[in-house]
C-alpha cells in the first residue's frame, strides 16, 4: 500500500533548467546595460558551463564570470547581473504542468507528501514557496538536513523516519536516474522516472516507471494500491 510520495523538486516538479537559463539570459543582459562589453550568447553558455561544473547553486557564478572576463570583479556589473537575474527567476518559476492539480488529489486520497532535494534548504523552501507548495508537504528534506546528497541513503532514509513509514508504502519521484532512481531503489522504494525533466531523455532510467507528464502518477498509484 502506497502511503507517501517522495518527490525531487528540480526538473520534477519545476523546469529548473529553463528557468536558470532564462534568469542567466537576463543577468546578462542587465550587465550589457550596465556596460559591460559581452557577447550575450557566448557569456550565457559561459555562464551555464560555471554552473555544471561548480554545482547549480554557486552564488558565486557571476563573481567567477566577471573576474574570468577581467581579472578582477566589478560590482557594478555584479550588481547589475544579480537584479536582473533574481527578477527572472521570480518571474519565470512556475511549475510543470498539471503539478498541482496532481499533487492536490494525491492528497485528497489521503496519501502524504514529501520531498528529498539535493538543493540547499534556503533555496529548496524559496522555490516551494513561490510556487506555493509549502504547506501541501509533509515533510521537506534538503542537503543540509543530511549534508549528502543523492544516490546516498541518508536523504531517503531520514524522510522515511519523519513521514513513519516503510519503504515498500513510498514511491520516489525524480529525474536523474543515477541519483534519484538509484538512491531510492537501493532502499527498498518504488521509483519513478521522470523522464519529461530529463534533458538527456535516457532510455533505460532503471525505475519501475517512467512518465511523460506529471499527472501519470496519478494511474501508478491506482495500480499499485488496486490489490493493496
Amino acid at each position: 500500500m502506497i502511503k507517501a510520495i517522495i518527490l525531487d523538486i528540480d526538473n520534477t516538479l519545476v523546469d529548473f533548467i529553463r528557468l536558470k537559463r532564462m534568469a542567466v539570459e537576463s543577468a546578462i543582459m542587465g550587465m550589457i546595460e550596465a556596460g559591460f562589453h559581452i557577447d550575450k550568447d557566448k557569456s550565457i553558455e559561459d555562464i551555464m558551463f560555471i554552473y555544471e561544473n561548480e554545482g547549480w547553486e554557486d552564488q558565486l557564478v557571476f563573481n567567477k564570470f566577471i573576474e574570468n572576463k577581467l581579472g578582477y570583479v566589478d560590482y557594478k556589473f555584479l550588481a547589475s547581473g544579480i537584479l536582473g537575474y533574481r527578477k527572472a527567476r521570480e518571474s519565470a518559476l512556475s511549475p510543470y504542468p498539471f503539478v498541482t492539480s496532481t499533487l492536490m488529489n494525491i492528497l485528497k486520497k489521503g496519501i502524504k507528501l514529501a520531498i528529498v532535494s539535493d538543493a540547499p534548504s534556503r533555496e529548496a523552501w524559496l522555490r516551494l514557496v513561490q510556487l506555493n507548495l509549502h504547506n501541501i508537504f509533509d515533510v521537506v528534506v534538503t542537503f543540509n538536513d543530511t549534508n549528502e546528497r543523492k544516490p546516498s541513503s541518508k536523504p531517503f532514509l531520514l524522510a522515511l523516519k519523519k513521514l513513519d513509514l516503510k519503504a515498500s508504502e513510498t514511491i520516489m519521484v525524480g529525474d536523474w536516474p543515477e541519483r534519484d532512481i538509484v538512491g531510492a531503489k537501493k532502499i527498498g522504494m518504488k521509483t519513478v522516472y521522470a523522464k519529461y525533466g530529463d534533458v538527456n531523455k535516457i532510455n533505460n532510467s532503471g525505475a519501475d516507471y517512467d512518465i511523460n507528464s506529471f499527472d501519470e502518477l496519478l494511474k501508478i498509484i491506482e495500480t499499485e494500491n488496486k490489490d493493496a
